[in-house]
């Protein structure tokens, strides 16, 4: 269960979707967002990113719609409570050089804790960010977790329609 998730990615994708690190769920089943209670794959759907639903099995196939998958940290845990600042120091460089090399227009990071992490910032705000992270524009967008109920499906969708928009 330690694996980390792999990455889906491609050369030039619209988005690239960065969780902050695997559930325990996702990496036992190898896939990304697993957990019973995720709601990422309804929400990419309901924002219009792909054309119908999928499910954590059919991931492979996000290129397809022009985005990607990956997560800043690569280690599972329970909760990303369970993540040390260290650990976020240490996979800034690869994160960054990663979106470097795969360029793609944009990169979302779910959660506000991942991006603060990465930029040194405390204060961050939903939604397009000021710098570009590894070439791509930056986004933070909520964490679709289902241990975050903050954001009903609703409000999700509401917050990610507006990275869809700017992808044209």
């Amino acid at each position: 269960m330690s694996e980390a998730l792999p990455d889906i990615l491609a050369r030039h994708l619209d988005v690239v979707f960065c969780g902050i690190n695997p559930g325990l769920t996702a990496a036992a089943t190898g896939h990304h967002f697993a957990g019973r209670g995720n709601r990422f794959w309804r929400v990419i759907h309901r924002a219009g990113f792909t054309p119908l639903e999928l499910s954590p099995l059919e991931a492979q196939t996000l290129p397809l719609y022009r985005c990607g998958l990956t997560t800043v940290v690569d280690r599972p845990t329970a909760g990303a409570d369970e993540i040390s600042a260290r650990e976020f120091i240490d996979a800034a460089a690869r994160l960054e050089e990663k979106i470097t090399r795969h360029a793609p227009r944009m990169v979302a990071f779910l959660g506000k804790a991942g991006y603060a992490a990465l930029s040194g910032r405390r204060k961050i705000d939903w939604g397009c960010q000021a710098v570009p992270f590894g070439g791509a524009q930056a986004w933070v967008l909520p964490n679709p977790s289902g241990r975050n109920r903050a954001f009903t499906l609703d409000q999700l969708v509401d917050a990610y329609r507006p990275l869809r928009q700017a992808m044209g």
